[in-house]
């Protein structure tokens, strides 16, 4: 079971649009799951509503955060995204198997209906599950760094809590040029270094999310085929999150 978990502030101003890109995702089943760390006014505003239509496209959730609320609304919202995307993937599946017209779990008759919930409750716990964190690091989103670590954090955790085999792969967009989407991590179930990918993360002007999102996808596709290489500068050179300077 594959997801991106897209941290931004909205506004993309680059390239496609997101919300194609996330509706694309959804059609390789991927699901994308966004959190919106906005400010208020008008700019604000715009963002947040960005932000569902890219959840809603990508079949995912979204939360919108406001700055005071910013460390313990991401934390809720990592782990439901996590179980989220599996459910709807097991939902699905067992409906299939049930041959059954019911378009939610809750419509099956009783008796059925917990035989089918302690079935996803195990799944839950033990499926395979690979998460693409895509960060938007466009200068906007400079204040509210600290919080994105800190969602990342409760990710990890969240991750490693599960009896299933979890991986995680890092991004961040945009790099050196304004339509360019960094990998800092490759899949991993080794969490333990993603805190330092932020110690010296160079923040840039534009937001090409739709762009960064196809990026994802492709990285995702790819790596079904047991490739490695689709030309991502990684975090072994000089700029991005291991950049020597923050602007």
């Amino acid at each position: 079971m594959k997801q991106i978990l897209l941290i931004t502030d909205g506004c993309s101003n680059v390239g496609v649009s997101p919300i194609v890109a996330a509706a694309h995702a959804r059609e390789e089943g991927i699901t994308v799951n966004v959190v919106g760390v906005v400010d208020q006014g008008a700019i604000g505003e715009l963002g947040a509503a960005e932000i569902a239509q890219i959840a809603k496209a990508g079949g995912g959730m979204d939360r919108i955060v406001q700055p005071h609320q910013l460390s313990q609304t991401i934390q809720m919202m990592t782990r439901k995204t996590v179980v989220q995307t599996i459910h709807q993937v097991v939902e699905r599946e067992l409906r299939q198997i049930l041959h059954t017209d019911a378009t939610h779990i809750e419509d099956l008759p009783p008796q059925q209906r917990s035989e089918v919930v302690q079935v996803m409750d195990e799944l839950t716990e033990t499926s395979e599950l690979q998460v693409a964190l895509l960060i938007d690091a466009s200068a906007s989103m400079k204040p509210k760094l600290q919080a994105v670590e800190e969602a990342i954090r409760d990710l990890m955790l969240s991750l490693q809590a599960r009896q299933g085999k979890s991986e995680i792969a890092v991004f961040h967009f945009p790099g050196r040029a304004s339509d360019e989407t960094v990998m800092d991590l490759d899949w991993t179930q080794d969490l333990s270094g993603i805190g330092s990918l932020f110690r010296r993360l160079q923040m840039r002007g534009a937001t090409p999310t739709g762009p960064a999102i196809y990026k994802v996808i492709e990285f995702i596709q790819y790596d079904r085929m047991g490739g490695s290489d689709l030309g991502f500068r990684n975090q072994s050179e000089t700029d991005g999150m291991l950049g020597d300077y923050v602007v």
